[in-house]
């Protein structure tokens, strides 16, 4: 059995889990870079793009974002207890960083309309109650929050839904409650201390890890049998499965981070990671130059693919060589300043 890692190496298995997900992302938000306007050519969607399509549809659509909001929440708290054992007041330290993603996101969606980091901070305010309640009062949110999102996206799919009932369903099954879950699941894990408790909580881990590949089987198949068929259903199947597979995919990761050798494999991309906010703003100008340089008029998923791997592979190399002479990223260090001050800029 491979000892246990260490508080260090711990933290960089969190940064190559967010580097992992900011791939995800990526193959996502590629094809939003260009935006299609009416009378251009739609992307082709037929053989190979076909597939390709409904394999990032299966298999990255909403889980990898899942990931990266469930480590928001994780940080979210962490960076909250550490201000507090400063003598700091954690909770409006918490309001000062997320209006100044905030103002940060409103800046970024002048470059790129996707984006993502308004929402967050808006959703992230909605935290800051639970960072006083007690671990078993947040999982009787998280468990409640959960189970209503599932409900309504059930009814959504499988039952006629009365037309008075139609705004609430939306409302509690669209990706804002989504990404509020991710993000309580984050928060939770991180006060309840099970981030450092992976190895000693591995039996459970593994049994949740079982049970969400059972999940995650018929959803996977159920999702391309709809793309198939031309089900109108196919997105809200999509998101029926994101939580069990999102649940799939973090149990598996912390698994096998625990192994030394994965992790020494795999620490390229926590410099990624580690730098998460400034290379998540840094794909969308990247991408966008490269499509121009190119002279796509149109991503098709192969496409996406390409340029989503070039995009990461320059990030890889651009952070490892960053952190070699910096301790921290540009737009993170712009980040802490605007939370902190002066005071703990350097730090």
């Amino acid at each position: 059995m491979n000892p246990s890692i260490s508080k260090k190496e711990r933290i960089i298995s969190l940064d190559i889990i967010r580097g992992i997900a900011l791939f995800g992302i990526l193959l996502i938000n590629v094809g939003t870079y260009k935006i299609i306007i009416e009378g251009q050519p739609l992307p082709d969607y037929s053989g190979v793009n076909g597939v390709i399509h409904q394999l990032i549809a299966i298999i990255v659509e909403k889980k990898f974002f899942s990931i990266f909001s469930f480590l928001f929440g994780a940080g979210l708290f962490i960076f909250a207890s550490r201000a507090e054992k400063r003598g700091d007041k954690p909770r409006l330290r918490m309001v000062r960083r997320l209006l100044t993603l905030l103002l940060l996101g409103i800046i970024h969606s002048i470059i790129f309309w996707g984006t993502i980091l308004h929402v967050y901070s808006i959703v992230g305010l909605f935290l800051i109650p639970f960072y006083r309640a007690r671990v078993s009062t947040i999982k009787k949110w998280l468990v409640g929050m959960t189970t209503i999102h599932l409900v309504s996206l059930v009814l959504m799919i499988f039952l006629p839904t009365p037309k008075l009932l139609l705004p609430i369903l939306e409302f509690f099954s669209n990706d804002l409650i989504l990404i509020f879950i991710m993000f309580l699941a984050g928060f939770l894990t991180a006060k309840a201390g099970w981030l450092v408790q992976i190895l000693s909580l591995s039996k459970q881990i593994r049994w949740m890890q079982a049970g969400a590949f059972l999940l995650f089987i018929p959803f996977s198949l159920s999702i391309w049998n709809a793309f198939q068929s031309g089900d109108n259903n196919v997105d809200l199947l999509i998101a029926l499965g994101t939580i069990p597979t999102t649940l799939f995919y973090l149990s598996t990761l912390f698994l096998l981070l625990e192994k030394k050798h994965v992790l020494k494999f795999l620490k390229p991309i926590s410099f990624v990671g580690q730098m998460a906010f400034t290379n998540y703003i840094a794909q969308s100008i990247i991408g966008t130059i490269i499509i121009s340089l190119i002279g796509l008029d149109v991503v098709s998923p192969k496409d996406i693919v390409y340029i989503a791997i070039l995009i990461y592979a320059i990030q890889i190399v651009f952070s490892i060589v960053w952190f070699k002479f910096f301790s921290m990223g540009p737009l993170e260090k712009m980040w802490r300043y605007m939370t902190y001050g002066k005071k703990y800029a350097k730090r």
